[in-house]
């Protein structure tokens, strides 16, 4: 039976289950800590840094979804400084894409969108830089739009743990970083790829999604994903 830590968040005693990450220890306890790059049940990997805490007796703040509980910890989720990061994190990725949401078809089922209401951010104080970038609607299903793209990893993930075929990578650096299928390929040319859609449920925003659908209509299920994730033995 795994063995149970006791640790202090935000000045509350709670249980958690040794090798849990912070973040799932605070979910569990009705805790709530921003991220985007989290889905339960797949490897944490700490890409959107949303979910940063700060720990007693740590000197900066860390990935709440990437650290393990450990007994005795004493964490903050909340702060002034907290607060300033993932605004201003934020802030970062409506500026570096183009995210107009007046005509994408997340609108309204966006996490991105949420996410920037709930930390108060109404606009950038950051300059666009409003890049050239391409939509692949190479696919006979889905549509690739790499302007709403967040690189959170949500869809290399789960292509890799749970469908098992791979497809999809980060290639490039820094700002010039793109989400790829098989060797740098349009989408529809990727034969590794299933089709199964698992890749587009697990997208947090408007750049993987099912063709045909308008303005407001694409809501995703990524439910589906953790449940399957946990049927699979892959809860983590």
């Amino acid at each position: 039976m795994p063995k149970q830590v006791k640790l202090k968040i935000d000045g509350e005693y709670v249980n958690a289950t040794e090798g849990q990450s912070v973040l799932d220890a605070a979910k569990a306890n009705g805790k709530f800590i921003p991220s985007l790059c989290h889905v339960q049940g797949l490897s944490g990997v700490g890409a959107c840094r949303l979910c940063m805490v700060e720990i007693a007796g740590g000197a900066r703040p860390l990935p709440a979804c990437t650290t393990p509980v450990q007994e005795g910890m004493v964490i903050n989720t909340v702060s002034e400084r907290l607060s300033k990061y993932r605004r201003m994190i934020i802030e970062l990725l409506l500026s570096e894409r183009n995210h107009v949401c007046a005509v994408c078809v997340s609108n309204g089922h966006c996490e991105l969108q949420d996410m920037a209401t709930r930390l108060g951010v109404t606009h950038s104080s950051f300059p666009y830089r409003y890049p050239r970038l391409p939509v692949d609607a190479s696919h006979p299903r889905f549509v690739l739009d790499h302007n709403r793209c967040i690189l959170c990893s949500r869809c290399v993930r789960v292509c890799a743990e749970i469908e098992g075929a791979n497809t999809w990578n980060i290639v490039s650096r820094g700002v010039n970083s793109m989400v790829a299928a098989d060797l740098n390929e349009p989408w529809g040319d990727a034969e590794s790829c299933t089709r199964c859609g698992k890749c587009v449920e697990a997208c947090p925003t408007g750049a993987l999604v099912v063709k045909g659908k308008a303005v407001e209509e694409m809501v995703k299920r990524t439910q589906t994903v953790s449940r399957l994730a946990t049927a699979r033995g892959g809860s983590r």
